[in-house]
């Protein structure tokens, strides 16, 4: 699929919203600026969550909640961009995982691969020269 706005990028993110089942891991893969948070944002917005979705980046990690199902679930956003290693991170992700009612996001993965359930879905976003941008999604 190809999104030439942020507007078309939000809308993706809530499309995709439409076909999750908890629980449930996405692994965002794209480069600074691609639009991964973007992505979040409308699916968050597609789950019904209420609160504004920003950049964990700084904080490694977020969480938000929401009603599937008429289950209490929770969406847990993380961003491994400025951590090589999970350290003691890797408790937290294991646990979170583990919880029947989560979705679990995961941007710049690559540090904790290995903790990854073989099944997750990939989302993979290429910028593209004239800014638009090519999404790919994968199980």
């Amino acid at each position: 699929m190809e999104t030439k706005s942020e507007a078309e990028m939000l809308e993706f993110g809530k499309k995709f919203a439409e076909n999750i089942t908890l629980p449930s891991v996405i692994e965002l893969v794209g480069d600074v600026g691609a639009g991964k948070t973007t992505f979040t944002r409308g699916l968050a917005k597609g789950l019904g969550v209420k609160e504004d979705i920003t950049s964990p980046s700084f904080t490694i990690s977020k969480r938000y909640h929401f009603k599937k199902d008429g289950k209490d679930c929770t969406l847990v956003h993380y961003d491994f961009y400025r951590l090589p290693d999970p350290g003691i991170m890797r408790e937290e992700i294991a646990e979170t995982m583990s919880d029947p009612n989560s979705l679990v996001v995961i941007e710049w993965g690559e540090s904790v691969a290995n903790l990854l359930p073989k099944k997750h879905q990939i989302v993979e976003i290429r910028l593209k020269d004239d800014g638009s941008r090519e999404c790919l999604s994968r199980p």
